[in-house]
């Protein structure tokens, strides 16, 4: 049995602990300085734990397919009345949006479900963050992305929807709905660089490639740099 969070520390699950943004969340939360703290940090990830990962950080790893409903409420329903804030850094992605909708929102919904069954549940705050395609649309559908119009940066996170669907939205809309029990927060990042193996888009790694390339090659690294 977990033990009883003391009710005055506030605890986090990190779901995407793996990610790049999961990574940088447990070391901000586990810093003296941290707001609110001290902090207890839980992280959830589809797989094991790698490596390279501080998990000395972590209070407790929980190995979970937030697919799964079942395998989400079971794990996470015990720990509802500890859990006071969730920090959602996860991501599915395929060619469809429609099925991006579907994996994101199924994703998200199964966690919340689970930690709001209880009557003593804690949670309190749910933080969001978004990407490039809550500026520039549905990217990653093949059929959709012909019908964009180009955005260019530096974007502005106050930009009103697009006319296109977009999981980010359906995310949006999911919090949105537990506005009555609960507060939420949306950050809208672009490009993010970060250390981790498990990220999707890490454009540390590219401009590395880029860079190996261009010594290989001996060609100049070129950039374009925004002030």
């Amino acid at each position: 049995m977990e033990p009883e969070a003391n009710t005055r520390q506030p605890v986090a699950l990190i779901v995407g602990v793996t990610g790049m943004v999961g990574v940088a969340f447990t070391e901000a939360l586990k810093k003296p300085t941290a707001l609110g703290g001290p902090w207890t940090v839980y992280g959830v990830s589809r797989r094991p734990l790698p490596t390279w990962f501080p998990s000395s950080l972590l209070n407790k790893h929980i190995m979970l397919d937030t697919l799964n409903q079942h395998q989400s409420h079971e794990i996470l329903a015990p720990l509802s009345s500890q859990i006071t804030h969730v920090f959602w850094v996860a991501l599915q992605v395929s060619e469809s949006e429609e099925s991006n909708i579907s994996l994101n929102s199924t994703m998200l919904s199964n966690v919340l479900n689970a930690l709001t069954s209880s009557p003593n549940s804690k949670l309190s705050h749910v933080t969001l963050q978004t990407g490039t395609q809550q500026y520039l649309g549905p990217i990653h559908d093949p059929t959709l992305l012909t019908q964009l119009v180009p955005r260019d940066s530096p974007f502005i996170e106050d930009y009103p929807r697009l006319p296109f669907p977009n999981f980010y939205y359906a995310l949006e809309d999911i919090l949105a709905s537990y506005s009555k029990s609960l507060t939420y927060s949306v950050h809208r990042a672009s490009i993010i660089i970060g250390s981790s193996t498990r990220s999707y888009y890490n454009s540390l790694l590219t401009l590395a490639v880029y860079a190996l390339v261009c010594k290989h090659q001996n060609y100049p690294f070129r950039y374009i740099s925004f002030s």
